[in-house]
């Protein structure tokens, strides 16, 4: 009975407008820093994870900007790999070596034949995206292993062969054919069998091993040793960090490379005004609630009075206001959960048609947010009713 008669003193006194509006403005402010958590937990997934990770992306060729005012210093001095190694976001880095002596290949088919100067380059073996057992080289080996970029074969099969009325080539092929390469030296035309062992979607020119390039570097007639490019492996191509330290410092790379910095600099937008907005709407919202619970418990001052004048414990009253606040608040987080949980399945679901996989389920960052702010709602709704309602020591 005394619960019974609390309980319609609290709705006399409470008011239907004002309770609903603190569950639509907690409501809506639990949706958007739940969403704003969730919306970073995805795009990390999309990251980072193997099944949208892309070995190549994850590898970056650069140079430095040439146009009018930069021709002819573009080279990348020791000092430049250094600051580079400083850098968060690159976990490791190399330049690539070019060749400074004059060589060119020639074919030892008479079915393809081919005569052309060619320019090599190097990198150490952990920057290479082909599994070869080969990949070494002395003066007494047999041939050259060579490493040629994929789109050479394109280029080769879909514009070139049809223009000189010659057969298109499988990797396969190309392997198999063998060809001559020769280096100008000061003691005259040096030449050694080549052979391609394999093709690199990785960077696009045509590599040899270190010691090969090292051989024919001291033939080099030049004093510039310097390389023009260098590659790093990053662990997130696109970082805004990584874009804006390039277009700081006059470098540049591949573009389609580093796409999601854009994305990623919208995401970020987006999930900051989720979380601004949010935690505004969080604050009103527990203000709203607050005094909700004051005028409410102001409002059946006198009634409360009388309980505890007739016998009634003020730590029972507080026990049964907090019985009364707390609960919608759960309920609401709950619902809110539920809310995201169907969004994020659905949004899983899309995704996946696009050949990119997030979780189908809500993160777990998102669940620990969410318990966060229920436990910040309980210490509102435990201080306020504390407040107001004199607890007996």
């Amino acid at each position: 009975m005394f619960n019974i008669l609390l309980k319609k003193i609290i709705k006399a006194a409470g008011g239907r407008v004002k309770m609903l509006m603190a569950v639509v403005g907690l409501s809506v402010a639990m949706l958007l820093i739940l969403f704003a958590v969730q919306l970073q937990s995805n795009y990390d997934q999309l990251l980072n994870e193997k099944s949208n990770k892309d070995s190549i992306t994850n590898f970056l060729v650069i140079n430095k900007v040439l146009n009018n005012q930069t021709i002819g210093s573009t080279t990348i001095s020791p000092n430049d790999v250094s600051d580079f190694k400083k850098q968060n976001f690159v976990q490791e880095v190399s330049v690539i070596t070019p060749s400074r002596f004059k060589a060119s290949i020639q074919s030892n088919s008479s079915r393809f034949p081919f005569y052309t100067d060619i320019a090599f380059e190097s990198v150490p073996s952990s920057f290479i995206d082909v599994a070869t057992d080969n990949w070494k080289w002395e003066t007494t080996a047999g041939y050259i292993p060579i490493i040629a970029p994929n789109m050479f074969l394109d280029f080769y099969n879909f514009q070139f062969s049809f223009s000189q009325n010659m057969p298109q080539l499988t990797p396969d092929v190309v392997k198999m054919i063998s060809f001559t390469v020769n280096v100008q030296t000061p003691l005259g035309n040096v030449q050694y069998p080549g052979r391609i062992v394999g093709f690199s979607n990785r960077i696009t020119s045509l590599l040899v091993p270190e010691e090969f390039m090292n051989w024919g570097n001291k033939f080099s007639a030049g004093n510039n040793t310097q390389p023009s490019r260098l590659i790093i492996k990053t662990k997130d191509p696109g970082s805004p960090e990584l874009v804006n330290y390039l277009e700081k410092n006059g470098y540049t790379t591949d573009a389609d490379k580093t796409r999601f910095s854009k994305y990623r600099k919208i995401v970020n937008t987006v999930a900051t005004i989720s979380w601004a907005t949010g935690a505004i709407m969080l604050a009103f919202a527990l203000l709203v609630f607050t005094l909700f619970i004051q005028l409410t418990i102001t409002a059946c001052k006198t009634e409360i009075e009388l309980l505890v004048t007739l016998g009634a414990s003020p730590k029972q009253l507080k026990r049964f206001l907090i019985k009364q606040f707390f609960p919608p608040n759960i309920i609401i987080v709950l619902v809110s959960v539920a809310i995201i949980s169907l969004l994020q399945y659905f949004t899983a679901k899309w995704l996946s048609k696009l050949n990119m996989f997030v979780s189908s389920y809500v993160s777990v960052y998102t669940y620990a947010t969410a318990a966060l702010l229920l436990l910040v709602l309980w210490f509102v709704n435990v201080r306020t009713i504390g407040k107001y309602v004199y607890v007996k020591k």
